[in-house]
């Protein structure tokens, strides 16, 4: 289940939450189809371009720059926005960024309104992350998802579980069976032709008759105090340009400094993401144009946690991310269990390390396990984060606080790596543990493999094979061989192999 950075809400261990998508063999279907479609629409796209890793590293150094600098470009970003018309406020925190959202949608609903209280949203994974619609709702406010996948979400009452594609768990049979019940239209069929004519007469009239909308933001341009969404069904646009009002909640990482930056990330983010040259919808407004879509314009710039991530330069490194999700599509973890595993809006490796870092260790601490280390998602990454390098500085962080607690000094793992680490320091009582070890596995040997192992070590054993220890170590050989006793100025002398 997804849950507010920042708050106490704790997320469920990984294994245990994994164990039970592993479980949902239609949903793990449908997550494996999606995400090789994906990858394979990319695969195609990058392989037209010849300066491809070019524009990976132009991508990292821009966003390093930012973050190094980053708050003269923030305070750039809101002299340009205000000059141009807009109003820009700063949020802290979750709390008092829907605080100041409520308070703007009332200030503009009529006085006199008997009317709920409606708003439309779009492209705003932000305000998940913030849990606003729950916010909204308490206030008797209407949040009305627009982007389609996050409108399949909202109306199955269910939780995002991809970046880009929140409802790419779904099939269309699911998505159907959502519609027919949300909508009132029990004969609707799974055509893709039916579904979408259906989603595009449920959110017309909304896009007609709602003033007050809010939107997230792919980029905020310091140099013009632009901001930017892209997007590729359209109603991004009917949200950003129809209503009277229009809020923009953006995290304090999306600023850029120039509008000609752009260019290396409207060429990265849509092939990494979706597979596409270009998105079909790339919207930018620069503060209030009389008479020219909406007339008042807020921004709300969002901290909650991520200054404290520019303290250390290993986890700073996070905030590169431009959200595209190239590294869910290509992680194995990810493609067996789905997002919702995860327990946070942040899924797949860049959640592994986002969401520890903005809820802390303490609320998600089993994330930065949740991967193979196999290196896939810095392979994809089109601004070059080292998710498996930031996955081992959080693991060590881990290991660092357990053990500064009594439960974690007497924990069956760190029992076992201080009693490695012994065995190690000595030749003596490594040879020693071998020749034990060799008695002991004798219990589980079964046709020259290992069954059946006790404890965490049975985890292995289930699902792989496992040669017995040999009766003769490299050590004894060498010792046979050279009837000398091993070291390293020997092996060097006696001219051993490189």
């Amino acid at each position: 289940m997804s849950i507010r950075v920042g708050k106490a809400a704790k997320a469920p261990a990984f294994p245990i939450a994994a164990h039970k998508a592993l479980e949902n063999n239609q949903l793990r279907a449908n997550v494996r189809r999606a995400t090789t479609t994906i990858r394979n629409k990319r695969a195609l796209r990058v392989e037209e371009m010849p300066d491809w890793e070019s524009l990976r590293s132009a991508g990292a150094a821009i966003k390093q720059h930012t973050l190094a600098h980053l708050d003269h470009y923030l305070e750039e970003f809101v002299r340009n926005c205000e000059r141009a018309g807009g109003k820009v406020h700063w949020a802290r925190d979750a709390d008092e960024a829907n605080s100041i959202a409520i308070n703007l949608i009332r200030t503009y609903t009529p006085k006199d309104s008997t009317a709920p209280v409606e708003v439309i949203k779009v492209k705003t994974m932000t305000s998940d992350e913030i849990q606003m619609n729950h916010a909204l709702e308490r206030e008797g406010i209407v949040p009305i998802e627009t982007d389609l996948a996050d409108m399949i979400v909202q109306l199955g009452k269910d939780e995002p579980s991809h970046i880009v594609v929140p409802a790419l768990h779904k099939n269309r049979t699911e998505i159907r069976d959502i519609f027919r019940a949300s909508m009132a239209q029990p004969e609707l069929t799974d055509q893709p032709e039916d579904l979408t004519a259906a989603a595009r007469k449920y959110l017309r009239e909304r896009f007609l008759r709602t003033k007050i909308a809010v939107s997230g933001a792919n980029f905020a341009i310091a140099d013009t105090g632009s901001v930017c969404v892209v997007e590729s069904e359209g109603n991004g646009r009917m949200c950003l340009t129809l209503p009277e009002v229009l809020i923009t909640l953006v995290g304090i990482e999306k600023v850029i400094p120039s509008f000609g930056d752009l260019e290396v990330f409207l060429q990265t983010l849509p092939r990494s993401a979706t597979g596409e040259r270009m998105n079909p919808y790339n919207s930018l407004w620069t503060g209030v144009t009389p008479g020219d879509g909406p007339q008042h314009f807020h921004v709300i710039l969002l901290d909650n946690g991520r200054t404290k991530l520019l303290e250390d330069e290993m986890e700073r490194e996070t905030l590169q991310c431009i959200r595209c999700a190239a590294c869910l599509n290509a992680c194995p973890v990810y493609r067996e269990t789905g997002g919702h595993a995860y327990g946070s809006i942040y899924s797949g490796p860049i959640g592994a390390i986002l969401s520890p870092q903005l809820q802390s260790l303490e609320h998600s601490r089993s994330l930065p396990y949740a991967s193979t280390l196999c290196g896939a998602c810095y392979e994809v990454c089109p601004v070059k984060i080292n998710i498996p390098e930031v996955l081992i500085h959080l693991r060590g962080r881990v290991v660092r606080e357990d053990q500064k607690t009594l439960k974690g000094k007497l924990g069956v793992e760190n029992i076992a790596m201080q009693a490695a680490a012994t065995i190690f320091r000595s030749e003596r009582r490594y040879e020693a543990s071998q020749r034990l070890a060799r008695i002991g596995q004798l219990a589980f040997e079964r046709k020259g493999l290992l069954t059946n192992l006790p404890g965490m070590a049975g985890g292995w054993t289930a699902t792989r094979d496992l040669k017995p220890i040999p009766s003769h170590s490299f050590r004894d050989w060498w010792k046979s061989r050279n009837n000398t006793t091993w070291s390293p100025k020997s092996n060097m002398s006696q001219g051993g192999a490189n």
